[in-house]
């Protein structure tokens, strides 16, 4: 039977997920190999290098450069208080004292007798890595980090914002077309992770994050409600870092968009359970997505959630990813192997699919679809 590879999104009830927890600077690992944990466990922590702060103590104390050394009370490495007195000079007789001090909390990182400059080093920020998933340390990385690992459903989405966060999984929609609307958010929200139907509005983000909510999962949301919820215009780069009060994951696209009746299914079949989310996204080299994993502990599955897709075959579930037919699902109806002529005039390969509600098959390009993988 033909088959061709296309990148698609995984949407599976069944899958062994590993994700690695490291560190941005070697550290402290503190969980061992075979431990079972919660998804807010510290695995591993560390220490950034604290800020750098610029005093120019000769300008404040009105000396020659080459003569701070004689005017310094603290030296390079000597620890210093905010407020603290770390340099000082008198006038004739002693009558008058010109005093520099420290604007921060710190210590001297060194002292320069060329640009009459002292240089503070802020408090180094501790910094601690959780295990992101309910599951097992397979694998600990020495100063770096550790493999964490468990089995249960994985939903990948299209785009998302915010940062790694768990919850419980919370409906708000009776069905994948309903949107989730500022009125369905209430307090019973505070510390899950919600899921709708079709669109999410900018006024509903807002609610959640008044509410508590931890995130949000819905098919769609209009580009200006996203922008007046952020603040802003979203550029190529990876998103994950915004710090909005909630992570948000769409499934399906922008616009109001019905989740897909299998994603929305799934996570019905999982509601009230603890899952974990994250909103990072990257659409260039190094293709990232958001995802939502549900631990399933004690239950081990066979294939892995990074399993090498098998590629497009008769029947494969696929999703529209351009005009005309952007955002719509379908099956996989044919293959045809040869090369077919474009109105552009390029020959490449296309495929034949059925597209839900319609009777007829729509011919269009491979790379016009992604595969939504179980």
């Amino acid at each position: 039977m033909a088959h061709a590879y296309t990148p698609g999104l995984r949407v599976t009830d069944h899958a062994v997920i590993r994700r690695t927890r490291r560190l941005p600077l070697p550290g402290t690992v503190l969980v061992e190999t075979g431990k079972t944990l919660t998804a807010e466990t510290p695995v591993a922590r560390t220490e950034l290098p604290g800020n750098v702060q610029t005093v120019n103590v000769a300008s404040l104390l009105g000396v020659h450069q080459s003569d701070i050394a004689d005017c310094m009370i603290k030296k390079e490495g000597d620890p210093v208080e905010a407020g603290e007195v770390i340099a000082s000079t008198k006038s004739f007789f002693g009558l008058f004292r010109a005093k520099c001090t420290s604007p921060t909390k710190g210590s001297i990182e060194s002292i320069s007798a060329i640009t009459g400059q002292v240089l503070l080093r802020e408090p180094p920020i501790p910094v601690e890595v959780e295990a992101y998933v309910d599951g097992t340390v397979v694998e600990v990385l020495p100063r770096e980090g550790v493999v964490m690992e468990t089995s249960g459903a994985f939903v990948q989405g299209i785009f998302g914002i915010g940062g790694e966060t768990a919850g419980v999984l919370h409906r708000l929609a009776e069905s994948p077309k309903d949107p989730l609307t500022e009125a369905a958010i209430g307090p019973e929200c505070k510390g899950k992770v919600v899921f709708g139907g079709s669109q999410v509005t900018g006024k509903a983000l807002e609610k959640a994050v008044k509410m508590g909510a931890r995130g949000v999962i819905v098919g769609g949301i209009d580009d200006q409600d996203l922008r007046a919820f952020l603040g802003y215009d979203l550029g190529v780069a990876i998103t994950g870092s915004e710090e909005k009060g909630v992570t948000l994951v769409i499934t399906e696209g922008f616009g109001r968009m019905a989740m897909a009746r299998r994603t929305f299914d799934l996570l019905c079949s999982h509601e009230g359970r603890k899952c974990s989310i994250n909103g990072a996204t990257q659409i260039r080299a190094g293709v990232m997505r958001p995802e939502v994993v549900i631990p399933i502990l004690g239950e081990r599955v066979a294939a892995p959630a990074s399993a090498v897709s098998e590629g497009l075959k008769i029947g494969s579930p696929v999703r529209g990813i351009r005009e005309p037919y952007f955002g719509r699902l379908g099956t996989v109806s044919g293959l045809p192997p040869e090369l077919q002529l474009l109105e552009t005039e390029a020959k490449v390969r296309v495929l034949a699919v059925r597209f839900d509600g319609t009777e007829e098959d729509a011919i269009l390009p491979r790379a016009n679809v992604e595969m939504i993988e179980g």
